[in-house]
């Protein structure tokens, strides 16, 4: 006799995360697996949820996080299960909470991070995460501007041969910890200074071990081909794939470059494993930097040290209120984040539409005025580029935050509603899933998501965290000498 079922949602249209077409079936979930699919209506199970008009999908794959020290101080994650998300990706643009010493200084834009505990090592971290247990699963790389603070004085040069050594011992270590990858974040201080050669040599290890090269790159304005052709050096010199993080085109003048961007990402990627990931908004969000708010149409603060009042001004504003200019009304704001008005819409969705865009939030739990992208980025979209532009049919939308991101990230049995998979399921109703976070209003939560459930456990449920926590740490990751 078949074991009984500990859940069936019955009657829902079943979006499977490969871009096939919806059908309509039953799920059953065993032991934390999709067991079933199809008519399950005469099969035993616990519990039995009519999702009738509802979309059942893969929990999404939330490909560029910045929740390093959320998942351990907010392991709800609120933010992050009531839109749906059932895995975060740790360790972005070069910033990863390990390997760090107890006491480091937390220098831009480490301080993204926020403030807490540090963590010696990569396996200590995950230690953490799983004795934390939060309400998602967990994957991260480990950062290179990290492993800079960590291992150099004087982060403004390049690396002495000795301190290459000490970071690829890092990485190495790292690797056999757990970690996805290795992150860079050359646009950022800490890793400005390093040149190609430095980052080549620090990663070497996952040309043995596997693992992915996610890159902030350099430029993502006047130079940003050049950024471009910098990241696909790296990667083909390692052989591992490469995710360019948060593509966009920043500075009026560059708006429209995407054409130019996308063919050439196309074009590599007939030769080696190249993807990217991209957020619906045409604002940006991390750290303060007085030069970039001269090339902004607007500027909001998210928070300042000297200054926390600030929090959600418009830095416009507050120089007129100060009587100075931008620039000089930054730099009294710092240590600070802002929110940069500076992309368009039109390079948006080009990027959003592009073959292998994966969804990525790049959100700042941390901010004390987040950026709307942490609360809002999967329904916006579904609701507003999928259903309310037609930018691509919710098939394809799914794909892009579920399938397509497990497949280039290596999440075995992930991303995907077959049998086998690990259940974690998204259940929404695609008439009226929409994002409803603002910048004016930025942490609510979105409408139109009914259940989230991870290893078959709900997280959320009618309008409402579970209070469950579920999630583990994922250490799967992209075999070793992977091929487009």
């Amino acid at each position: 006799m078949q074991q009984p079922y500990d859940l069936v949602l019955q009657g829902g249209d079943v979006v499977d995360g490969t871009g096939a077409p919806r059908r309509r079936a039953d799920v059953g979930v065993r032991d934390g697996r999709i067991a079933g699919i199809g008519d399950l209506a005469a099969e035993p199970a616990a519990r039995r949820l009519d999702v009738t008009g509802l979309v059942v999908a893969p929990g999404f794959i939330d490909s560029h996080a910045h929740d390093d020290r959320a998942v351990l101080d907010m392991p709800d994650m609120l933010p992050k299960v009531s839109q749906g998300v059932t895995t975060v990706v740790n360790g972005n643009c070069g910033i990863s909470l390990a390997p760090l010493r107890g006491g480091e200084s937390l220098v831009p834009p480490l301080n993204l991070l926020g403030r807490g505990n540090a963590y010696g090592s990569f396996a200590e971290y995950r230690q953490a995460i799983d004795a934390t247990a939060p309400a998602v699963n967990v994957a991260a790389m480990v950062g290179h501007s990290t492993l800079r603070v960590m291992r150099m004085g004087d982060v403004t040069r390049a690396a002495t041969a000795a301190e290459i050594d000490a970071m690829r011992d890092d990485v190495e270590q790292a690797l056999n910890d757990g970690a996805l990858g290795v992150s860079t974040g050359t646009f950022y201080p800490p890793a400005a200074a390093a040149p190609e050669a430095e980052i080549i040599a620090v990663c070497e290890p996952m040309s043995r071990l596997g693992g992915i090269y996610a890159t902030h790159m350099r430029d993502e304005g006047d130079r940003v081909m050049d950024a471009i052709e910098e990241s696909l050096r790296i990667g083909a010199a390692l052989n591992v794939p490469v995710v360019i993080s948060h593509h966009k085109l920043v500075g009026k003048h560059n708006h429209g470059r995407s054409v130019q961007t996308l063919a050439r990402i196309g074009d590599a990627a007939r030769g080696q494993s190249v993807c990217l990931d991209c957020y619906p908004y045409d604002a940006s969000s991390t750290i303060l930097r007085p030069e970039r708010v001269e090339i902004c149409d607007r500027t909001m603060i998210t928070w300042s040290e000297p200054h926390p009042e600030a929090a959600g001004r418009y830095l416009e504003d507050l120089a007129q209120e100060w009587g100075c200019g931008a620039r000089e009304a930054a730099e009294r704001l710092l240590p600070a984040g802002a929110v940069y008005f500076i992309m368009d819409d039109g390079d948006v969705r080009r990027i959003l539409q592009y073959p292998d865009t994966m969804i990525g939030s790049d959100g700042l739990s941390s901010e004390g005025r987040p950026h709307p992208r942490l609360w809002g980025t999967f329904p916006r979209v579904l609701g507003h580029y999928g259903r309310g532009l037609g930018l691509f049919p919710l098939e394809n939308a799914v794909y892009r935050m579920t399938g397509l991101t497990a497949a280039r990230l290596g999440l075995r049995d992930r991303g995907r509603v077959d049998v086998g998979c690990h259940a974690d399921l998204a259940v929404f109703d695609p008439d009226t899933i929409i994002d409803k976070a603002t910048f004016d209003s930025p942490t609510e939560a979105c409408a139109g998501m009914r259940h989230v459930f991870v290893a078959g456990v709900a997280t959320w449920q009618d309008g409402a965290a579970t209070g469950a926590r579920p999630g583990r740490y994922i250490t799967d990751r992209p075999a070793a000498s992977l091929r487009a």
